[in-house]
């Protein structure tokens, strides 16, 4: 729920990626005394997959890859495939903060023939983000990812003395975590990513940290590892953290809100902004929304990928007074009962996704449907200013989000947008496994019992 607040945005920039490392690994490593790579990629469920690699033995595979079965992870593959190979980024190195004798970098998915893996979420990113470099865009985000801090066994929030009604930015919470927290931030600080605020989110438990934005894949890279290491952390201090959407009926879900905006194509001037514009976007820029709001259904099925995920939208109203989580495809001004908030001049927030959304899945899709805006100068219609919870938007006036899951993937089986550009082979995969998941859920369902 956090403000995203910087400096001006007219003046700032993406950072340009860095230029391809020269130095081998193995040097990089002895020099600051790593022993251990996590050679990682991310499969469409968002599941981490890692092999740990001596330091020795990182030169060869970083050139030749780590081998996986690709049917022991979420890719739509069978025990008969041959094995894949995860080739790892080196521009994208972290070495973790909280034990630093090991490092984790993504990669990208490639059969032995050499061919990249369609199904692989990182790739699909790299595929937009390539689409809308060849029409002259760069395009730049920046996320809010909440998370709950749990006891050791996962049944409660870790802070027993967490029982305000209203318990957002409480200073209490919030510094008896202060350990925990400095720690994650400490961290983010070692790595340079420009974290510019921690708080106590609106639900018992429920936290919050903010850093700057960069072009989408850096961001969707910092996010994976983000997620990791704050489970890390957690498990470090006794406790767990979930990014699960709604684990408690009664409290405000995790959302994960995604900041964007479109740049030029030499990262100098942000095509999202424009002073004299409503609000202070450009014509592009609501361009884009309209291509969001256009596929909005279908873009659910990659913003809120799980079942759970439909517990935290169209929620009943939480303890707090408010889900903070929106229930139409609609936009409006800084405000944030909407789909769409344009909280200042040149990006606007989607608050619709949350905390199992893929890092990969999640930017590909919402810049699919915003290049398809800005192709096809789809109009997003009036804005509007309402308050949502209190006073819902007629049928006629803003399209629902979906029910469910099975709605989701319905829709997104009929888009035509996203499969088109997120790839038909991804798409056709992705709506196979999720399909067998939802199948799987029912199957296992109790009466009278809720199971996630």
């Amino acid at each position: 729920m956090g403000d995203f607040t910087l400096d001006d945005v007219a003046a700032r920039s993406c950072v340009p990626a860095k230029n391809a490392m020269v130095q081998a690994l193995s040097e990089i490593a002895q020099a600051k005394g790593i022993h251990y790579f996590l050679i990682s990629f991310t499969d469409l469920f968002g599941v981490q997959r890692s092999k740990l690699v001596p330091a020795q033995s990182i030169d060869t595979m970083a050139v030749n890859g780590a081998g996986f079965a690709g049917f022991a992870a979420w890719l739509d593959m069978t025990p008969a495939d041959p094995d894949i190979l995860a080739i790892p980024d080196p521009n994208s190195l972290f070495q973790l903060p909280w034990q630093p004798d090991v490092a984790w970098m993504p990669a990208d998915l490639y059969g032995v023939d050499g061919q990249p893996i369609a199904q692989t979420p990182r790739l699909v990113l790299k595929r937009l983000l390539a689409q809308a470099e060849a029409e002259g865009y760069q395009v730049c985000t920046g996320v809010e990812c909440e998370y709950f801090l749990l006891n050791e066994d996962g049944s409660d929030i870790s802070d027993s003395r967490d029982r305000q009604s209203k318990p957002c930015y409480d200073q209490q919470a919030l510094m008896r975590r202060y350990d925990l927290i400095r720690e994650i931030c400490d961290g983010m600080l070692t790595l340079g990513w420009g974290p510019y605020q921690n708080d106590h989110e609106d639900a018992n438990g429920q936290f919050e940290m903010n850093w700057t934005f960069d072009e989408a894949l850096i961001t969707a890279d910092r996010q994976a590892f983000f997620q990791f290491m704050v489970k890390s952390i957690a498990e470090k201090h006794g406790w767990q953290a979930t990014f699960k959407p709604k684990p408690f009926p009664h409290l405000t879900g995790n959302g994960c809100h995604v900041h964007l905006s479109v740049w030029d194509r030499n990262r100098t001037t942000n095509l999202f902004l424009d002073p004299e514009g409503e609000l202070g976007l450009s014509p592009l820029a609501y361009q884009f929304i309209g291509g969001v709001l256009h596929s909005g259904e279908a873009l659910c099925a990659f913003a809120n990928p799980t079942v759970n995920s439909y517990r935290r939208i169209n929620a009943p109203v939480t303890a707090s007074g408010a889900t903070w989580s929106p229930n139409s495809l609609s936009y409006s001004g800084n405000n944030r009962t909407h789909t769409i908030r344009i909280p200042e001049a040149g990006r606007f927030e989607l608050r619709l996704a949350d905390g199992s959304a893929n890092p990969y899945l999640l930017p590909a899709a919402l810049i699919a449907a915003g290049l398809d805006g800005m192709a096809k100068k789809r109009d997003p219609g009036a804005r509007h200013d309402n308050n949502t919870y209190t006073d819902p938007l007629p049928p006629d006036a803003a399209k629902m989000l979906p029910k469910s899951l099975l709605d989701a993937l319905v829709h997104l089986e009929n888009n035509v947008v996203l499969p088109q550009s997120m790839g038909k082979e991804f798409t056709t995969s992705y709506l196979k496994l999720k399909h067998q998941a939802l199948q799987e859920y029912m199957s296992h369902m109790a009466p009278g019992k809720a199971i996630d």
